[in-house]
């Protein structure tokens, strides 16, 4: 019995360090109690939003395809994803503008 509550807390204290890093939604507005403390690979960062003002940790939330990883702002990384993410969608926003053709002119 006594191996058997081990192995429940042994699962259970795995199963809360993976999901820690994680935001946590609290009525309507999400806010991060830990900050994951390895760089993210801006490859896979798709986005981000800052936490709500109403938080105890003011913190960014990256966003990739499988997940969203909290970190906190003040990393000297975290500003410079910002800029690129931003970057990368302001471009990409734009050449989705610019490619649009203007109709050929009609033969008459």
């Amino acid at each position: 019995m006594r191996h058997l509550m081990a192995l429940m807390f042994l699962v259970i204290f795995c199963s809360l360090q993976l999901t820690i890093s994680a935001p946590v939604a609290l009525d309507k507005s999400t806010c991060c109690y830990k900050f994951s403390n390895a760089v993210i690979p801006l490859k896979l960062v798709k986005s981000f939003y800052r936490t709500d003002s109403s938080c105890s940790k003011p913190a960014i939330v990256f966003k990739t395809d499988k997940r969203e990883i909290c970190v906190d702002p003040e990393t000297s990384w975290v500003s410079k994803h910002i800029a690129k993410v931003n970057m990368k969608t302001s471009t990409s926003t734009t050449t989705t503008m610019t490619t649009v053709q203007k109709p050929k002119p009609t033969q008459s």
